[in-house]
């Protein structure tokens, strides 16, 4: 997949109009607060149909109602149009002209790496939750739809516990198990070849501490209806529930010990790297194309090696989009962001 084209309007700081990307990589440069993570932030969403912001309306200009984005993209020698219409609280999609959701879209269409996925390895469990599951939703189409009905089930379940209806429960529990059931063992089957390819991209990247990711689960398959029943006392005085896979975390340990409480800054990027790397190797054996890979600030928190590592990735796959507050060397296209423009600079500019 190749996304030839991405036009915005009302998104964030960017001025509306159209940018053509080619093969290969394109290098974007400019000083902080130029627009270039806006602008891989609006390709991820359209491609994606993801978006990590608490509210729509942030994404959508100051002082307008309504914000759009549209990629065209080559696929198998066709071409496809994906769009995104954002305003107050709501988000249309379209392919196509088409009015879709995001599991319509192509789900291995791209994948975002930027300094904040740090956060993976220092952050909060529900962090690496959302990270996982958006991983497994994109592999696996019923995946996302029984991680949807589980969330539903639970916040019903809940709203019942609140209400201090204990005898309510058994509407919500056989169900609440068979779907955490699934969630669980898909997430064990997924977590294998995972935890392979992290561990291979962080010795890659020079790591000498061995990189091992697991699961830490509240209950198990076998005792889930047991251990729920065995919590319910808790579960009402708390008006949550306790037990199951929306309680899980992803662990990952370095050198055998915790990455989040032993890893160093770089350590830290180091392994959140080595997840992203992953993704992106997973997603294309699931889909046999490697994604689009959009680098955010390719020198961030990064020694030479690194960075180095980050500009050969780029360069394995058929289209990549590197930002950066400096040029990266080798890129097939080189813009500069100015005030949410993009200019191209030719490359006798670039190499002087």
């Amino acid at each position: 997949m190749l996304l030839s084209a991405l036009s915005t309007l009302n998104y964030r700081n960017l001025a509306p109009g159209t940018l053509e990307f080619p093969e290969g990589v394109t290098g974007i440069y400019g000083e902080n607060g130029a627009g270039k993570t806006n602008l891989l932030e609006a390709a991820y969403l359209v491609l994606t149909g993801q978006t990590d912001v608490t509210r729509l309306e942030q994404l959508v200009q100051l002082g307008e109602k309504e914000a759009y984005v549209r990629a065209d993209l080559q696929q198998g020698g066709s071409l496809s149009i994906q769009e995104v219409g954002l305003g107050r609280g709501r988000r249309q999609m379209k392919v196509d002209g088409v009015k879709s959701r995001t599991g319509d879209l192509p789900r291995g269409s791209a994948v975002w790496i930027r300094p904040e996925d740090s956060e993976l390895v220092f952050g909060s469990p529900s962090g690496r939750r959302a990270y996982l599951d958006s991983l497994l939703s994109r592999l696996s189409a019923r995946y996302g739809q029984q991680l949807q009905r589980y969330e539903r089930t639970v916040s019903q379940r809940n709203a019942a516990l609140r209400g201090g209806e204990d005898w309510a429960m058994h509407v919500w529990d056989d169900s609440l198990v068979k779907l955490g059931t699934d969630i669980m063992l898909f997430r064990r089957r997924a977590l294998s070849r995972l935890d392979e390819l992290a561990r291979e991209a962080n010795a890659a990247l020079g790591s000498r501490k061995p990189l091992l990711l697991a699961l830490s689960e509240s209950t198990t398959p076998e005792t889930y209806a047991a251990d729920m029943a065995g919590r319910r006392a808790e579960e009402l005085a708390r008006g949550s529930t306790v037990t199951g896979p929306h309680r899980d975390d992803l662990v990952l340990t370095l050198g055998d010990f915790p990455a989040g409480d032993f890893a160093s800054r770089g350590e830290g990027r180091t392994v959140a790297l080595a997840l992203r790397r992953a993704e992106l190797e997973l997603l294309a054996e699931k889909f046999g194309e490697k994604p689009v890979l959009l680098i955010d600030d390719f020198t961030a928190e990064l020694d030479p090696h690194r960075r180095q590592y980050l500009l050969d990735l780029a360069a394995s796959v058929p289209q990549a989009i590197v930002t950066g507050t400096e040029h990266a060397p080798g890129a097939a296209l080189t813009l500069c962001a100015s005030a949410g423009r993009f200019t191209q600079v030719k490359p006798q500019e670039v190499a002087g």
